[in-house]
């Protein structure tokens, strides 16, 4: 992931406004200084898209400095609904891989291809620099009662909220269209919690400061955007099928891409182990990707065609997954592999980044990548400590925010979990499938309707980002 730091394995929890539906009510735990509610099956995040800008990189230089423009983002679901590239940690045996993007959405013609006889939440989570660059975070100033007396800190994961509109009006398929602001409607500011990552709060607050419990929304979710929703890209271990995708990682000068000691490794073809570079693109192997190597998964179009923007010059680049309707189906288990000792060892972690980041430095200098200044990225699973088997999720926009509660790690089987951006409710929800769910060619609004429905109120935690 990028810049997702634990500082002395501290991370506390910060009351927001917003109205919301979590699990803390029935308890909840601190585990190595992150907390910890209740186990769920889904996770849904709502009033997900403000507008901001971001700075966006122009150039990297010969010298290792880099030039960056403002770009302006809004309406539901921004910036991630542009281009994300997909994010794997081991230790994880990563089994199927669908995406799927409305109908009207454009495609590629898929490359089917099969392995025959013929032949690295910019998502940091404390990797140090090969180049020895320290990533420069923001830092705001927070300040909340606790035990009655008036503390602050530095905090950079997560601010306070800000006046809402009472309306939302954006651009969907050409159209303008109008929707009640949830956060606008709420009739009192109850307190919900996300995990600051890089700096910890004193220490009084972080020992004794439980996570409050939130009230419940009332206003009810827009539909799903209609129409199908087909199958762009697709990945099977078993019989080693990959269609329209591509695996890659921070491999540079293996084989492919490129390698310097001002930004570091560029992104490459990735071996079909998951540990190395490759000369040209290989399928995932199936077998268990290890502790603290990561894949980055892509869709299976390279960047010669001019729409991805500026790219690191010889990275190996290709395009992401658009769009503000989108699904992304996984299945997949993460066994312990039996390592200790270690940044990132036994912590694996599924999540997506605005695609421009690899693009251009994952792990560089931080003024060589738009990740500080808020283009994207969504941590849909990860573990934050070695062994743990609560897997967390946070958003990390200009608007963060995080559920302290928590889907169960699949240690011993595989599970198969389903992310849907809808941008008519401007929600992404994160969703434990059932073990008979398929991957099929197409899925229709209803069926993802369906899909998102399947859980339980006790099983379910509700987040509006505010």
């Amino acid at each position: 992931m990028y810049g997702n730091i634990i500082v002395g394995g501290t991370a506390i929890l910060l009351s927001l406004a917003g109205v919301n539906a979590d699990q803390c009510a029935a308890g909840s735990k601190q585990v190595q200084g992150n907390w910890y509610c209740q186990p769920v099956q889904a996770i849904k995040y709502s009033n997900v898209g403000f507008p901001g800008t971001y700075n966006q990189i122009t150039n990297m230089g010969a010298d290792g400095r880099c030039s960056s423009t403002p770009k302006q983002f809004t309406g539901p679901l921004s910036p991630l609904d542009e281009e994300v590239s997909l994010h794997f940690r081991g230790p994880l045996s990563l089994k199927q891989i669908a995406v799927y993007t409305l109908s009207n959405s454009k495609r590629e013609e898929p490359v089917l291809q099969r392995r025959g006889h013929a032949n690295h939440h910019r998502h940091l989570h404390n990797r140090p620099r090969s180049n020895g660059f320290e990533h420069q975070v923001e830092e705001r100033d927070i300040v909340a009662t606790i035990n009655g007396q008036e503390v602050s800190w530095k905090e950079n994961a997560a601010g306070a909220a800000a006046a809402q509109p009472a309306m939302i009006t954006a651009t969907i398929d050409g159209k303008v269209v109008s929707w009640p602001n949830p956060a606008a409607q709420q009739t009192q500011a109850p307190a919900t919690s996300v995990a600051a990552k890089q700096n910890p709060a004193p220490a009084s607050a972080a020992a004794t400061t439980a996570p409050a419990i939130p009230a419940k929304s009332s206003s009810a979710p827009a539909p799903i955007v209609n129409g199908a929703y087909n199958r762009i890209g697709y990945y099977n271990a078993a019989s080693q099928t990959l269609d329209n995708l591509v695996f890659l990682g921070n491999y540079g000068g293996q084989g492919s891409g490129v390698f310097d000691y001002k930004f570091g490794a560029s992104l490459a073809y990735s071996n079909s182990a998951g540990t190395a570079g490759a000369a040209s693109p290989q399928i995932l192997a199936d077998q268990l990707l290890p502790s603290d190597k990561e894949i980055t998964v892509m869709l299976n179009k390279d960047c010669k065609d001019g729409g991805c923007g500026y790219s690191r010059p010889g990275s190996v680049a290709y395009h992401g997954f658009e769009g503000a309707n989108k699904v992304f189906m996984f299945e997949f288990s993460m066994p312990s592999d039996g390592k200790s000792g270690g940044l990132n060892t036994d912590m694996p972690a599924i999540w997506m980044l605005n695609a421009q980041i690899p693009r251009t430095t994952q792990y560089g200098p931080a003024e060589c990548s738009c990740w500080t200044t808020g283009c994207g990225e969504f941590d849909i699973v990860e573990a934050l400590h070695t062994s743990s088997t609560f897997m967390k999720s946070t958003l990390h926009t200009n608007k963060p925010a995080g559920s302290s509660d928590y889907i169960e790690r699949p240690v011993s089987k595989t599970m198969k979990l389903a992310v849907v951006f809808d941008s008519n409710a401007s929600t992404v929800q994160v969703q434990v499938l059932p073990d008979n769910a398929e991957f099929p060619t197409s899925i229709s609004t209803k069926d993802i309707s369906g899909m998102c429905s399947t859980s339980s109120e006790k099983l379910t935690s509700l987040f509006n980002v505010s």
